[in-house]
């Protein structure tokens, strides 16, 4: 989805969404070897950017999402909804398709 965004804080996600970056793996091995772009897979972790103020439950009442801004977090390798912000690819996804939280 091309949007004509300037900036990534003017994102904020509705319900029960959230704004997510994905971790970029590492270009260089730990022995100095500098790997090609083709080589380098895609993490399935990610940096929590915005989160929306939680879904409604069958009551009406909120319930707020169990991650929050900076978090790191486990992603599925497919699903979410891509958004490209300049040449940054973002990512939303609702807080029950997010897989775990990492705890640094």
């Amino acid at each position: 989805m091309a949007t004509a965004l300037k900036s990534v804080k003017s994102i904020a996600p509705l319900l029960d969404r959230i704004l997510v970056q994905r971790i970029k793996a590492e270009a260089k091995t730990a022995g100095g070897i500098f790997l090609p772009e083709s080589a380098i897979k895609d993490l399935n972790e990610a940096r929590v950017l915005a989160v929306g103020p939680g879904g409604l439950d069958k009551d009406g009442k909120r319930v707020s999402p169990s991650v929050a801004v900076n978090d790191r977090v486990l992603i599925p390798t497919f699903g979410g909804q891509q958004i490209k912000v300049g040449e940054d690819d973002y990512s939303l996804f609702r807080d029950h398709d997010i897989l775990a939280k990492i705890n640094e």
